[in-house]
């Protein structure tokens, strides 16, 4: 079978690419190496709970053409994310809103927590800071930073937070009203059906195989029931620095371990995410599935998450855009610009950290200048 795309993964940038293909009159073969669709927005049914295997997704965008574009493959509800952090036996809104701040300094006006966080700030005389503590605790003061970013940051990347560079916290936004609303976006929810229906929807009518290696099937030219494939183009949303063999040097990521368990009561949480942000928990987080879209069945399920070092053979899920593996990275695209006839996209082809609706939109772009 002679195709015009080989697309390398079936998430959410391949999908969209395959999608505009089939439309534009293109012949596609998609794989993953998975034995599923959707790459890490796939959700399945359990208990009739459809369950974020891969962590917690909220679809959200300000880009009203991309939310429409997105609604044409499910319906959604309206999930608004409001998520809490528990720090030893206390429990804040986040993001750091007047709720968080009430909560923590028994306080009721913007200008009350304005001053205490000035106070703050201004008594740790950091003028330039050097490293990611000096930089949040210049931006939110001692309070905040100790119990709300400090260990929670420190199990994110497995390292004390005076031991990662500043720019990793550019920001932190403060919210001096009672909105817990974690999004700024104008657009927010969850597809009723589950995330993998989307991609599911994207991708009907093309030819799609899943627990196939790229690798494999580049070298022998054969599927692994044994039928013979070509192609004239790639589209490769897997690791830019496996692509090239690591020849470079190994780019590093984030991984995340996933415990889940199912529970014979209706509520374990009361939320859908609650972060644990004291460094003596293990766990970064806990998800209850069924509040994504406010389930009532008698069970429940929950999943705790642990980020974990990044090791070839296990799952990458979050670049380490560090200074170094910018550095690598802008190396690897540079050979990646020369590979005729492949083109490089999703979050592990670019190294860059996408929400959803930035991966659709690039996808789009790519979709734009192929099929112009």
């Amino acid at each position: 079978m002679k195709y015009d795309y080989l697309i390398v993964g079936a998430g959410l940038f391949g999908a969209t690419f395959a999608y505009e293909a089939k439309n534009a009159g293109k012949k596609c073969l998609v794989i993953d190496k998975r034995n599923h669709i959707a790459g890490n927005i796939y959700t399945e049914k359990r208990e009739d709970i459809d369950v974020h295997v891969y962590g917690p997704h909220i679809f959200h965008t300000s880009n009203k053409e991309i939310w429409e574009y997105i609604n044409r493959f499910a319906e959604f509800n309206n999930y608004i994310n409001m998520p809490v952090a528990v720090y030893k036996d206390e429990l804040y809104n986040l993001p750091f809103n007047m709720n968080t701040f009430s909560k923590m300094w028994n306080i009721r006006t913007p200008k009350e927590a304005q001053d205490i966080i000035a106070s703050q700030v201004e008594g740790l005389g950091i003028t330039e800071p050097k490293n990611l503590e000096e930089q949040a605790l210049s931006l939110v003061g001692t309070d905040i930073y100790e119990k709300l970013i400090k260990g929670y940051t420190m199990k994110q990347w497995g390292r004390e937070c005076d031991k990662l560079p500043a720019f990793i916290i550019k920001r932190l936004p403060l919210r001096f009203t009672y909105n817990n609303n974690y999004f700024n976006d104008r657009y927010q929810g969850v597809p009723m059906e589950g995330f993998t229906a989307i991609v599911e929807n994207m991708l009907e009518g093309i030819d799609t195989v899943t627990g196939q290696d790229f690798f494999d099937l580049k070298e022998s030219g054969r599927l692994n029931d044994g039928a013979e494939v070509s192609w004239d183009k790639v589209v490769y949303t897997g690791m830019i620095d496996e692509y090239f063999g690591y020849s470079l040097g190994t780019l590093e990521y984030r991984s995340v371990r996933f415990e889940s368990e199912t529970l014979d009561m209706e509520n374990y949480q009361g939320n859908a995410i609650v972060n644990y942000t004291d460094g003596d928990v293990p766990y970064t987080r806990v998800i209850e599935h069924k509040h994504f879209n406010f389930g009532t069945q008698p069970k429940t399920i929950v999943t705790r998450e642990y980020s974990s070092e990044w090791q070839v053979g296990i799952d990458p899920y979050y670049p380490v855009n560090d200074e170094k593996n910018t550095a690598l990275y802008a190396k690897y695209a540079d050979l990646a610009a020369r590979e005729d006839g492949v083109i490089f996209g999703g979050r592990l082809g670019a190294y860059k950290y996408y929400d959803m609706d930035k991966v659709i939109e690039a996808a789009l772009e790519v979709c734009s200048r192929e099929f112009k």
